[in-house]
């Protein structure tokens, strides 16, 4: 790949920074994202908006005696961590949405749940709404409309300019005490397999790197009261990261690709190797929930021209 890049797999355990990195990339002027990071304007694509909508049904089904949908008795873990695979299957439908006129076009309650319910049939699981009776189905998208309604509107207008860089953000892992590599539905050999070959022929990697228990110490910091507000400051349960994010693949993987530099993605006519580069930062580079201090900046820009110097070619 040479000159832009076209998509960007942002990857890394919850808190390790990729939304700093974010937040800096588009901070950085046109001229210097194209020449040194080799990336045009950023569409910016997440799995969390779904993953809070799940729960946001869930509550409502709950509250309406239907049940705890798509999380166990807690609210906190997925029921089936073949969620994981709904949540990628989403992001592909997001993806191709930016270079369609796709509308939302059933109220933003009934679309939300359309989707993910479409969503998950792809991966082979059941439908998480089969239960519900047409009421009782109305009653849980009411419940959810105010919120649906301005993502769906968003969703609907969002095209991608011409030139761009889609950047598609999000974390995966494994039980904590796992042997690697890791079974699906788990980590991002499970993950990059369920995105679309649409995604996989133009992406590239960058995978931000810290330790379980790094993760875990900043996921703490970040959630502290007050310190809300921003997506810089969303917390996940300890049980959820030691569930989910308790060990990570991404290393072995790309230790064992087929390719070096790369990250074998199977594909039933041919594999895939997409490029991949690893920022080091376990030691705070990109953990900033404050200003910049005198030279921390300047780390972070050296190190992402480095790792993104590593993706083109």
């Amino acid at each position: 790949m040479a000159g832009r890049i076209d998509t960007l797999l942002l990857l890394g355990l919850p808190a390790c920074g990729k939304s700093v990195i974010r937040r800096y990339l588009s901070s950085v002027p046109h001229e210097v994202a194209a020449s040194q990071f080799h990336i045009g304007p950023m569409v910016q694509l997440d799995d969390f908006p779904h993953v809070h909508f799940m729960w946001r049904i869930s509550e409502a089904m709950a509250k309406l005696g239907l049940g705890r949908g798509f999380f166990d008795s807690a609210g906190e873990q997925f029921r089936d961590p073949y969620e994981f695979g709904t949540l990628v299957r989403l992001l592909n439908e997001d993806y191709s949405a930016l270079s369609a006129s796709s509308l939302a076009a059933e109220p933003p309650g009934e679309w939300i749940m359309n989707r993910l319910e479409n969503a998950r049939a792809s991966t082979g699981m059941p439908a998480p709404f089969s239960g519900l009776d047409r009421r009782a189905r109305k009653a849980v998208a009411d419940e959810i409309d105010g919120e649906a309604a301005p993502f769906a509107a968003e969703w609907s207008g969002r095209v991608r300019p011409p030139g761009s860089t889609v950047v598609i953000e999000f974390a995966r892992g494994g039980p904590e005490g796992s042997k690697l590599p890791l079974s699906a539905p788990y980590g991002y050999s499970y993950a990059l397999s369920q995105l679309s070959e649409e995604i996989l022929r133009s992406a590239v990697i960058l995978y931000v790197l810290v330790t379980p228990e790094e993760s875990r110490r900043r996921n703490r910091a970040r959630a502290e009261p007050g310190a809300h507000g921003s997506a810089l400051h969303h917390g996940v349960p300890e049980r959820v990261l030691r569930e989910s994010y308790g060990i990570d693949d991404m290393m072995w993987l790309m230790e064992h690709s087929e390719e070096p530099g790369t990250v074998t993605v199977p594909a039933p006519q041919a594999n895939f190797h997409l490029r991949v580069a690893c920022l080091d930062n376990r030691h705070h580079r990109s953990s900033l929930r404050r200003a910049p201090r005198p030279g921390e900046a300047t780390e972070l820009h050296e190190s992402l021209c480095e790792a993104f110097a590593g993706l083109v070619g």
